[in-house]
């Protein structure tokens, strides 16, 4: 499930800025424009990847050309600081209706939508997989007591009744935010459209407001409330995506009568096999999630557009199966086979969820990632939990307790160097989460060449995965483990500095957050890679 935003438990905040709505950039704060590139100093955690690129890689050629999967909710392929790095499908004929290649996708050209029908159709919003999952169990389980049940099926009734519970629980909190978060957009939302009026303009987002010039002494009052709502992530534009997710809670996330999948595709979610269906529209219905992570491994470099990927040799490719609520296993493993098989050597998996249907094909695809020397790279997820105690989906892990090991699970950090390093919304873990990357408030891609900052740990991995397929590209011999032994190794070693537990304000070494103890690490990286390539 992609999750772009925060919300404060006492306080309908959001801390996500709204969307630009042209291709500059040049409003937005110099200390975020591609910061997460920028060396590590007395103040900023960046990555020293412009420190690599100008005294590492200056007058050298990459070996090789990376392809990196994004799985996500779709790319908008088109974007103007994206579509020279798009992936294409060489051995497709675009347009004509017929599976070239014979690998089962017709005029898969730059990628392919596992969330769609061969009519066109797109499947959007989703119940999550918890609601999924209770929805079977309710069929076999409804009006039951537990001494008509069977011995066998005590545990799946138990399990059952623990859902019921939280379901219902869910449904409450997202009926009742949603009727605040309405009345908190009207409210914002009429002071922004008096503003408009007084000075004519349609101004939605916290830069535009700021970029106004007042006429009149009520027009300057107004602006100065107005930003200050907006540095607490009261926007119009920000508000307004917080209404359109609780109203998706309220109507899909846990909507037992929600069954989009069943009347779009109306495949057996239980099959791996039956893997008919989806299309070639690799963007979808919206794209800002997959547009903003493509962005960050892989935006044109030196372009005088936009924002600067962290990768200078890379070709994007677009796989759509990650819908507006929780992703299906099944669509997930076929995607991560599709990679595999089509030359991929990152794939990017910025979702996950706490529940899971069919963990054995995802396990499957992971193995078979592995066997042909892909590197995964995960977001730990945003509820600010460790997830060494706590089910997070998918996980190296797999079910019979062995373990993958082509998997990187990143965290989000800050760019404070001290004890506000790790973001506030990170997962973390000694165990599970290998690393931290840059994850707040990053400058990326959005759909119809416009431009955004966000947050989360979704886009602390496109950085990890840009990493990746720099290092790759110069050195293309690298096994798979051995470039994460050196992603891991190279990291920027934060072991012993203190800082707020994610969600706390207790503090700890931040070598107990992850595997690493530290933050990921382009120049480091690279000069390891030529260490061990030696």
């Amino acid at each position: 499930m992609k999750t772009i935003y925060l919300l404060s438990s006492s306080l309908l905040l959001f801390s996500l800025v709204g969307k630009a709505q042209t291709a500059d950039v040049s409003s937005y704060d110099e200390k975020l424009l591609n910061w997460q590139s920028k060396d590590v100093s007395r103040k900023t955690m960046g990555t020293d990847t412009y420190k690599a690129y100008e005294e590492l890689l200056k007058g050298k050629s990459p070996k090789k050309s990376i392809v990196v999967a994004v799985i996500d909710a779709g790319i908008d392929v088109n974007h103007e600081d994206l579509k020279d790095n798009i992936w294409v499908n060489k051995k497709e004929i675009p347009g004509n209706g017929i599976d070239d290649d014979n690998n089962g996708y017709i005029d898969d050209i730059n990628g392919w939508n596992f969330l769609g029908n061969s009519k066109g159709k797109n499947l959007d919003k989703a119940p999550l997989e918890i609601t999924r999952l209770y929805r079977k169990l309710h069929a076999k389980f409804e009006n039951k007591s537990e001494s008509e049940i069977a011995e066998a099926e005590r545990k799946d009734f138990a399990e059952y009744q623990k859902m019921k519970i939280k379901i219902s629980k869910k449904q409450t909190e997202a009926e009742q935010q949603f009727l605040q978060m309405k009345q908190l957009y009207s409210f914002v939302s009429d002071l922004y459209d008096s503003l408009g009026s007084m000075e004519k303009t349609s101004a939605t987002t916290f830069e535009e407001v700021k970029n106004i010039t007042t006429s009149t002494k009520p027009a300057k009052k107004l602006k100065r409330r107005l930003v200050f709502y907006g540095k607490l992530g009261l926007t119009k534009q920000g508000l307004k995506e917080g209404l359109d997710h609780f109203e998706a809670e309220k109507t899909a996330y846990y909507n037992l009568d929600f069954t989009p999948r069943e009347d779009i595709i109306g495949d057996n979610t239980d099959d791996i096999r039956d893997f008919n269906y989806g299309n070639n529209d690799v963007t979808g219905p919206d794209a800002f999630h997959g547009t903003f992570c493509a962005g960050i491994i892989g935006a044109t470099q030196n372009n005088s557009l936009g924002i600067d990927g962290i990768a200078n040799n890379v070709l994007l490719m677009s796989l759509r199966a990650v819908p507006n609520g929780d992703e299906y296993d099944k669509d997930i493993a076929l995607a991560i086979r599709y990679a595999v098989d089509n030359g991929v050597k990152v794939i990017n998996m910025s979702f996950g969820k706490a529940y899971t249907a069919n963990k054995s094909m995802v396990d499957d695809a992971f193995k078979y990632a592995e066997e042909n020397g892909v590197l995964l790279v995960h977001a730990a997820g945003n509820d600010n939990k460790n997830i060494d105690t706590t089910n997070n989906f998918p996980s190296d892990k797999l079910l019979d307790n062995s373990k993958v090991t082509n998997l990187i699970c990143v965290g989000a950090s800050t760019y404070h160097t001290k004890k506000k390093l790790p973001a506030g919304f990170s997962n973390f873990g000694n165990e599970n989460v290998d690393l931290f990357a840059p994850g707040q408030d990053i400058v990326s891609t959005d759909v119809g060449n416009t431009y955004q900052v966000s947050q989360g740990t979704s886009f602390a991995a496109p950085v990890v995965s840009g990493v990746a397929a720099l290092v790759w590209s110069y050195y293309p011999d690298l096994t798979v483990a051995q470039l994460k032994e050196i992603l891991l190794k190279s990291a920027t070693n934060k072991g012993k500095k203190k800082v707020r537990i994610p969600g706390s304000k207790k503090k700890v070494r931040f070598r107990e957050l992850s595997v690493s103890d530290g933050v990921v690490n382009t120049y480091n990286a690279l000069k390891l890679a030529e260490e061990m390539s030696k």
